[in-house]
This record gives C-alpha cells, structure tokens and sequence, in this order.
C-alpha cells in the first residue's frame, strides 16, 4: 500500500524553512547597514583635535609666544 501524503506536515516544513532564511537574510542586511553606519557614528563621537589647545596636560597655560 501507498504511504498517504503528509501536505499538512510539508507545507508546515516548507514554511518554517523560508521563515529562517528569511531572517538569516534579515540579520545579514542588520549586519551591513550597522557595519556601514559605525565608521560615521566614530568620525562624530571623536573629540576636537587636541593639538590646537593651548593648555598642558597638567591644567596650566602655556605660551604661544615668547
């Protein structure tokens, strides 16, 4: 005799197959647009050049000119 058909149990596998590849493709596209947003978010969170202050490291005033 014929083994009858699960169609129940194959749609339910088919779906929850697209279902994960899906969000793997939904990490993969999360993963690329933050891997692409971190260099800018670092180039704005960077203090001022520090080379043009005119203090020292110790809090006292140095001079520009002698």
């Amino acid at each position: 005799m014929a083994r009858k058909p699960n169609y129940a149990f194959e749609r339910n596998a088919k779906a929850k197959a697209k279902a994960e590849k899906r969000e793997a493709k939904r990490q993969a596209k999360l993963a690329a647009k933050a891997g692409k947003q971190a260099p800018e978010a670092q180039d704005d969170d960077r203090p001022a050049d520090t080379a043009a202050d005119d203090s020292a490291t110790d809090g006292t005033a140095r001079r520009l000119v002698d």
